[in-house]
């Protein structure tokens, strides 16, 4: 199903390299809001960490953001020493193909983590991309996000139970 991750972890630190090798992911594709940063924009140094490991073990980072605020996604994307992109219009798959054309991996060799299912989920599931699902970083959402919670978290929901089924 189109809504649902390849993977599934609680922060995006949980992500390791051995797991992104095991399925060929040479590149990651980050959300930012409750992704990255919380809702009042603290990028934890275990995110800065994270970041410098993967980097290091020669996996491409790329930010896609849907927001407007380009210097909340500059900040981060200069803090993480990466590329970004905002306005990226997720689901839409334009986003996603530009940064796939600029990192010059072929879509199974490219992970997407975000904290939404109807926008980084989706929108990488359409690319062929492997989806990653990571919990929010914050209870705290912008209202746009906020109204999908309660839907998001029952396809989570079911997501988890077929999983533990061994049905997924």
């Amino acid at each position: 199903m189109k809504l649902y991750p390849n993977g599934y972890f609680s922060k995006v630190e949980q992500i390791t390299i051995e797991y992104l090798q095991e399925n060929k992911i040479k590149a990651l594709i980050l959300d930012v809001d409750n992704t990255l940063i919380d809702y009042h924009r603290n990028l934890k140094q275990s995110v800065i960490n994270w970041a410098k490991q993967m980097k290091s073990k020669e996996i491409k980072l790329y930010i896609l953001s849907n927001t407007s605020h380009k210097e909340k996604v500059e900040e981060v994307a200069k803090t993480l020493e990466i590329p970004y992109k905002n306005l990226a219009k997720k689901p839409f798959k334009s986003g996603f193909l530009k940064i796939q054309q600029e990192i010059g991996e072929k879509s199974e060799n490219i992970g997407v983590v975000g904290d939404q299912i109807f926008t980084d989920i989706l929108g990488g599931n359409r690319c062929k991309m492997f989806t990653i699902l990571v919990e929010p970083i914050d209870k705290k959402d912008f209202w746009y996000t906020a109204w999908k919670r309660p839907i998001e978290n029952k396809i989570k929901r079911t997501y988890i139970n077929k999983q533990k089924k061994g049905k997924i």
